[in-house]
């Protein structure tokens, strides 16, 4: 949907009149090198859409390697932005515009742009070499092959280098700062705000003041290029989004997750040590989290995984909220750790942020094949609720959720998010603290023998929720043994009897299943849909989107997502049997809907992505009528 008025650009000293296109949505891709900043330029741009208050969706996407292969297809990094006036659930599907800093990312990326679609290239990096690095025989800019796109060239390096000529900076050191031309030029196009981002530049670079004014002029001569060139004879305006009242900021799911976990140690009061090592794409709870040790927080880079989570579940030992986060790789090292966790019955928050697998497989793409580890992969029956954030936004939430569960019932947690969670931004409604749910624990500080000893049992349980009571070391008279060798029930003391093994598994296992969850709700508008599409973890927006399309096709579908996965809500099978087909989209091979199968005999549909990639909403769609067609009996 569009309008079209003329007029200036909308900013002060506006001197060429345009063409004002009102747009209620709009999906840009920035790509280039790896090292040509595109992952700050879209950042950049997402804080000015933000900022203007449209809502907002991202997905950056760029190389594991530290500096990839310049000019080469593998090393092309992309950040794309869909910013709309009303409530959407995804990056998009393909760009509206793509703006190509080299060769490569014009043939990385193309094929993504419908036809129409605006391409703007940097044309200073189309040399026949790099033409060559990427199999380009002829220069696509001189041929037809992109006659069905609205295609602008513009010397991004050569301009660039111009605005800087006076500042001194060599002509490499100039050329850098191209981005932030292409970030201006943008930004002119879209009427977005631009103090925002020239206060950021000098902040970010204070301890460099040349580098910090050489980025805002090259910032400033991309958008007096707009203003100036008789090339762009129209600018776009996307108005602000309705969203309800309150104060938002952007935030990205790592970000969220580093707040909750914050915020659970405000709101159980107690002290919180973060157990982590460094690995992509979980790095960022742990660098946000080392800036708010005023929150009576610890955070240990260890020297390993092992390390990480064993530091935590000491923490929690002695009386502290222990948080450890990762991904898959990690969770395979702390899975011993996890299972003395589980057995020492100590809570234990861990934070897996998802990647592709196996091995180091995509350190930097997304996917959620992790959870079959977390429901199954330690020794022994080993059981460990699982919950899973659905958006960026969302992962605040989730956290409270898991401290709720890791302290209420005395267990470790394990929270699946995932790579385009984590890196993945959005609005988010900021919390009222009064609010947020009390999490405060008693600890133990009398005996408690059941002989009426002046013994302390470890094991002596809370008679609702299974939970052992929870003594700090130290505390006078209540010394006590934990460990990961099998307990007596009650007294703790190491125990072989098979009998007593027996019902301590069970009891284990019983502890989590009784967990309190909230019933899964279904949006099913009709409220006679025959088909339920389920999914959990970031595939909600995706599954949303495509709901939105079928309905608006006059079909009827059931949308439903899980956050808790283990246990399951209480009314989950009662809902799938209630559909005639269930489809389940997983970035995985179809875990979840095994899972389903195996618990509740249903004959759940799978559809399954591997890719590094999210699902896209018309692919999604395409499936759901697929299967609506089948139902109601429409030939394929």
């Amino acid at each position: 949907m569009d309008t079209s008025v003329n007029g200036g650009n909308g900013q002060p000293g506006s001197s060429r009149p345009t063409q004002v296109t009102k747009l209620d949505r709009v999906v840009i891709r920035f790509a280039g090198d790896s090292g040509d900043g595109m992952q700050l330029t879209g950042d950049r741009f997402t804080s000015e859409a933000a900022a203007f208050g449209n809502d907002l969706a991202t997905l950056p996407n760029f190389p594991a390697e530290i500096r990839a292969p310049a000019g080469t297809l593998p090393g092309v990094s992309s950040f794309q932005l869909h910013f709309a006036d009303y409530d959407i659930l995804t990056p998009g599907d393909r760009p509206d515009v793509l703006v190509a800093m080299n060769p490569a990312a014009l043939k990385a990326n193309i094929a993504d742009l419908p036809v129409g679609g605006t391409v703007i290239v940097n044309t200073d990096e189309f040399s026949k070499r790099n033409l060559t690095k990427v199999g380009y025989e002829v220069n696509p800019l001189e041929d037809d092959s992109l006659a069905s796109f609205q295609v602008f060239d513009v010397q991004m390096a050569t301009l660039t280098q111009g605005a800087l000529k006076e500042t001194g900076l060599s002509k490499k050191d100039a050329e850098r700062c191209k981005n932030m031309f292409a970030l201006g030029l943008l930004s002119w196009m879209y009427h977005r705000p631009t103090e925002g981002t020239e206060r950021f530049l000098r902040e970010k670079f204070a301890r460099k003041p040349d580098i910090a004014e050489a980025n805002v002029l090259a910032f400033r001569a991309g958008w007096n290029y707009g203003e100036t060139t008789e090339a762009f004879a129209t600018t776009y305006e996307v108005p602000p989004a309705a969203f309800p009242p309150g104060n938002y900021r952007q935030i990205t799911g790592n970000a969220a997750l580093a707040y909750g976990i914050v915020a659970a140690g405000q709101c159980s009061g107690l002290p919180i040590l973060l157990g982590s090592y460094p690995i992509t794409p979980a790095s960022d709870i742990l660098h946000e989290l080392s800036r708010h040790k005023n929150f009576n927080i610890t955070t240990m880079q260890a020297e390993d995984e092992i390390a990480g989570v064993g530091a935590a579940l000491g923490a929690a030992y002695g009386g502290s909220l222990g948080v450890t986060t990762t991904s898959g790789p990690g969770i395979a090292l702390k899975s011993e750790t996890i299972g003395l966790a589980v057995m020492s019955e100590l809570p234990l928050l861990v934070i897996d942020v998802q990647r592709g697998g196996p091995s180091t497989g995509l350190p930097t793409k997304t996917e959620q094949a992790d959870l079959l580890q977390a429901m199954y992969g330690r020794n022994g029956e080993s059981p460990v609720p699982i919950i899973a954030p659905q958006s960026p936004g969302d992962c605040f939430a989730a956290v409270l959720e898991a401290t709720r569960i890791a302290l209420t019932y005395r267990t470790p947690v394990l929270l699946l998010s995932d790579g385009a969670i984590a890196n993945g931004s959005e609005p988010w409604l900021i919390p009222n603290a009064d609010d947020l749910p009390d999490l405060r624990v008693t600890f133990a500080t009398e005996p408690n023998a059941l002989d009426g000893s002046d013994e302390h049992w470890p094991y002596v349980r809370d008679t609702e929720t299974l939970a052992r009571q929870w003594a700090i070391p130290g505390t006078a008279g209540l010394q006590h043994r934990i460990g990961g060798l099998e307990k007596a029930d009650g007294k703790g003391n190491i125990s072989y009897d098979p009998d007593n093994h027996d019902r301590m598994t069970r009891i284990r296992q019983a502890k989590v299943d009784g967990i309190t969850v909230d019933d899964m709700v279904v949006d099913d508008p009709s409220g006679d849909a025959r088909l339920l599409v389920l999914g959990w973890g970031s595939t909600f927006g995706p599954i949303g989107a495509a709901c939105r399309r079928v309905r608006a096709q006059g079909h009827k579908v059931a949308q439903a997502h899980l956050r808790h996965l283990n246990p399951f809500p209480a009314n989950l099978g009662d809902v799938l049997r209630s559909y005639d087909r269930v489809v389940i989209p997983e970035m995985n091979l179809g875990q979840l809907a095994l899972l389903l199968r195996g618990r509740f005999l249903v004959d759940a549909v799978s559809y399954n992505k591997v890719a590094g990639l999210p699902f896209k909403a018309e692919e999604l769609q395409h499936v759901l009528t697929t299967h609506l067609n089948e139902l109601e009996g429409v030939p394929a």
